[in-house]
Order: structure tokens, then sequence, then C-alpha cells
């Protein structure tokens, strides 16, 4: 009796000790499991909605969207020989009220709605200095539709489900770059429906 209680006494305290050996090495080495009550911390973008674009002026050079954040933008496609070819002036008077508060205008030109913005760059230029004064910012020709669409164009009917209907068609861009309102390209840029949204924009 005294040998089997000896022998089992023995095997108690190898048991012991492997046990001990086991909990010191997945202390040491052995990842712990994570606690279900700890949350993760968020993944953010500083790119999101418009600022991840970049673009280009109608000279050519490279733009960042980004520059724009907590701006509202008023995005336009424009064309020197449409009818509606004198909003340009309207824009232009939309820039000089709104700009200094914030108000960004991006007019980008397209050849797409019966071929009336048929001209260079340069062309373009001129005829904006020359007729409307402008000086608000002009983009680059572009497809703002169908084949070829250009990215923030993409992004636009993406968000809101439109395409510009004709010449001067425009989309009202929230300060925080996601939230995007369109308007028709009869929209007067004058009146109370677009400048109404636009200092509801620029309040915040």
């Amino acid at each position: 009796m005294r040998l089997v209680l000896c022998l089992a006494a023995a095997a108690l305290a190898a048991c012991s000790s492997a046990y001990t050996s086991a909990g010191e090495a997945d202390a040491a080495g052995s990842p712990s499991t994570p606690d279900p009550t700890t949350p993760e911390t968020p993944m953010t973008s500083t790119t999101e909605g418009l600022y991840q674009f970049d673009s280009k002026t109608l000279d050519g050079q490279p733009k960042d969207l980004a520059a724009f954040a907590g701006k509202p933008v008023l995005i336009v496609n424009t064309a020197s020989k449409c009818g509606l070819t004198p909003q340009y002036k309207d824009l232009q008077k939309l820039h000089e009220t709104y700009g200094d508060r914030g108000l960004v205008v991006l007019g980008f030109p397209c050849n797409q709605f019966m071929g009336q913005e048929p001209g260079s760059a340069e062309d373009i230029a001129a005829f904006c200095e020359a007729n409307y004064g402008v000086t608000f910012q002009m983009m680059e020709k572009v497809a703002v539709k169908e084949d070829g669409q250009d990215p923030v164009y993409a992004w636009l009917e993406e968000q809101t489900g439109e395409v510009p209907d004709w010449n001067f068609a425009k989309y009202l861009v929230a300060p925080d770059g996601k939230r995007v309102t369109f308007f028709g390209a009869r929209t007067e840029p004058l009146g109370d429906e677009l400048t109404g949204a636009i200092e509801s924009a620029l309040e915040g």
C-alpha cells in the first residue's frame, strides 16, 4: 500500500510540473487570445470624396482637389458656342459674390453636346476672358459622360445618379467633399434654387 501511495504522489507532482511549464511557455511565446470586449481602432482615409482626385487646370497644370477641402465646390461643364454660354457671366458673379466666403467655382469645358466646345485650351481661355471676364478656375476639357468619362464626373454620377443633361449642368459639392446636389443645365446660376443651396453650404 505504501508503494502505491508513493507512486501516486510522484505522478501527481510530475503532472503539476508539466502544467506549470506549459503555462510559462504560453506566457512567454504564444499569442494571446484577443479580448472580444476591446474595440478595434477604426481605419480612416484622408482621401475621401471629391478630395481624392487630381485634375488639371485649363493651362495643363496639375490640381489636387484636396486643396478645396472644407469649402463648397460648384462644378459646371461649360461650352463657348451654346445658347446657355451667357451663364458664364452669372457664374463669374457667383465667384465674385461668394468666393471670399469660401465658394469654389470650377468650369470643365466639354465638347460632347452638339460639338459646342471645339476650341483648344488657348481658345477657351481667350474666349472666357474677352467675353465674360472669367477669373474663376477653369479646368481642362473633359468628357463628362459615356466613353472616356473623367473620373471626377464618374464620381459625381455615382453620388447623384445624374449625368449632365446639357452644357452648364451643375453639381454643388458640400464642404465635407461627399454630399453632392445636382442642378440641371437650365438652372439659373443666380436663381434662388442654386444661391439658396450655396448659402446653406456656406453656413455649414
